[in-house]
């Protein structure tokens, strides 16, 4: 599909700018808010009046008298202090609408700029379970890698695993000296947990525990090989569990290198930037100082502790070093939570002072609550393992189904419940601003009505199921004629498509899409309650069908990007 409405609207108006002698550059076109007063609007007349001291509704009268809109639009009306009001014409809406229907791309054209992108997302810990915490990078980190990789981006996903420091001395000690082995094979990463625990209470009162644990952590980083072995069952044990979730979820990951294949880096990486003058000694501590960064000239970067441990700190710049020598990328984004921004701030500042120019981005989040307003926690005050709650979502979605369509065969039941429980939870998450703290409610996320996943599954569901009854697939989408004001609203919103998929990754929002879904689901249900699809005739008839089909393929594409599938019956 060659071009957008947006993109052809503002061709159009920065050829009657030019006309005009005025910037051509400045004639950007944005869907209007409110589509009682157009379908698109532009400010030029008033930003370029303003600068030339002007009366903004005269230049706007210039530049719609040399606004040529041929087949795509009228003359531009001319509203309040000057916007410029424009009102696609149904002809060309019915041929794009033709075009869009037979475009894989559902209209998506693909970036200018194509980038490599390394996505570093999820992260969890070794030898603990994922958590609730997780599933907003996880999820918003997989949801952004998928829409950059679909606008033709090399996209590099990496999933940087907690797998090294000074937990893993009192996992080794609680291994050799506590481990039940029943438990382990039962539920490994469950074992492991109850060992840092158990080795963590009892330390607190006994110093020979303490310090034996130490010893253990010591030896592990020394290369012993007995410790080494525990250590890696510990990490492909733990990973068996986390690639279990993510299967479930349906994420992959390109690479998935821990903190552990960095640590051999760190102390060549302290002494370069020591003898770069990157980094300084200060009251034997090693540190980066940014004087002359005022956010940051009290908060210098620490690499090495004047004990000579290493820090976060320097296991991110080694990272950055790496994957710079490795993948040479454009951009490297961090998907992880909004406490961390202090840190990615110094972490990003001292890269810059090595000298890499790549553009270093952290995606922040807020935090999931529970009902009560409150972190989400279990009863104990534990963080909700992820895989009970990613169960529970399949185990109430289940219930769902028995309660509308008890006689579907057993295997299209499970499937069902799976796409509709785990749609309903990606879905809550992306379709917020991903700085909301947002409250985790089952009932609203499974919820067959409003924004939810359910409600554009279903309405996938529904599109579908014309087909059915119908008994063949759709022709070739030729003659396409949209007369009724339904059919027209909701071929302008699938039109929109090609012009919000790309923005997403603007700030990073993938809830603009989730947004732009749900107002294209309640577009076609207006369309379907105004126009008979299957008992109209003619032309009518089959414009319609078009206009259903590609409604399906539209909204199936832009779940997809988001990680939701859709089934085929709910």
């Amino acid at each position: 599909m060659s071009t957008t409405p947006q993109a052809a609207l503002t061709q159009r108006l920065r050829a009657a700018l030019a006309a005009c002698g005025l910037p051509p550059e400045r004639g950007d076109v944005v869907a209007a808010a409110d589509t009682r007063f157009g379908d698109y609007q532009a400010n030029a007349a008033m930003v370029l009046a303003k600068e030339a001291k002007r009366n903004p509704r005269e230049l706007a009268a210039q530049i719609a008298e040399q606004f040529d809109g041929g087949d795509l639009c009228a003359k531009p009306e001319i509203a309040g202090p000057g916007f410029l009001n424009f009102r696609l014409e149904p002809g060309w809406v019915s041929r794009r609408v033709g075009i869009l229907s037979a475009d894989a791309r559902c209209g998506v054209p693909e970036a200018e700029e194509r980038l490599k992108i390394i996505v570093d997302f999820s992260s969890p810990n070794i030898a603990k379970p994922m958590h609730v915490g997780h599933i907003r990078s996880t999820i918003l980190g997989d949801a952004l890698s998928r829409i950059a990789r679909f606008l033709g981006h090399e996209v590099v996903t990496d999933n940087h695993l907690g797998d090294w420091g000074t937990q893993f001395g009192k996992v080794l000690y609680g291994w050799k000296h506590l481990l039940d082995r029943a438990a382990l094979e039962r539920d490994p990463v469950a074992e492991m947990t109850r060992l840092y625990r158990e080795v963590n209470a009892i330390e607190q009162t006994d110093p020979a525990v303490h310090k034996a644990a130490r010893e253990e952590l010591v030896k592990l980083q020394q290369g012993d090989p007995e410790n080494r072995a525990i250590w890696q069952q510990l990490v492909d044990l733990s990973w068996a569990e986390f690639e279990e979730i993510y299967g479930q979820l349906g994420i992959r990951f390109d690479e998935r290198l821990g903190e552990s294949f960095y640590d051999p880096a760190l102390a060549a990486l302290v002494e370069k930037l020591l003898a770069d003058g990157v980094a300084e000694i200060s009251e034997g501590a090693v540190c980066v100082f940014f004087r002359d960064v005022p956010a940051l000239a009290d908060k210098p970067c620490l690499v090495r502790k004047s004990d000579g441990g290493f820090l976060y700190a320097t296991t991110d710049l080694a990272t950055i070093e790496y994957r710079e020598e490795r993948w040479e990328p454009d951009a490297i984004w961090y998907v992880t939570g909004a406490p961390q921004q202090l840190h990615f701030q110094q972490v990003f500042s001292a890269a810059r002072r090595m000298g890499y120019g790549t553009k270093l981005e952290h995606i922040a989040f807020g935090s999931i609550l529970g009902e009560d307003h409150k972190l989400m926690k279990t009863r104990s005050g534990d963080n909700v393992p992820l895989r009970a709650l990613l169960d529970e979502a399949v185990t109430r979605a289940r219930a769902m189904i028995e309660e509308k369509n008890p006689e579907m065969p057993e295997e299209e039941k499970k499937h069902i419940a799976r796409v509709v429980g785990l749609g309903a939870v990606k879905y809550a998450e992306l379709s917020q601003h991903r700085m909301t703290d947002y409250v985790f409610s089952w009932s609203k996320m499974l919820s067959l009505q409003g924004n939810t996943a359910p409600y554009l599954q279903n309405a996938y569901v529904r599109v579908r199921s014309i087909f059915r009854k119908l008994g063949t697939e759709l022709g070739a989408a030729e003659n396409i004629s949209l007369t009724e004001p339904a059919e027209l609203a909701l071929a302008k919103k699938l039109l929109q498509f090609g012009e919000v998929v790309p923005t997403v990754l603007h700030e990073f929002r993938p809830n603009l899409l989730a947004n732009y879904l749900f107002e294209t689901a309640n577009a076609f249900h207006a369309f379907y309650e105004a126009c008979p699809v299957l008992k109209a005739e003619g032309p009518a008839r089959h414009s319609r069908l078009v206009l259903c089909d590609t409604t399906a393929r539209v909204l199936r594409q832009g779940l997809e990007l988001l990680g939701v599938e859709v089934p085929e019956r709910m």
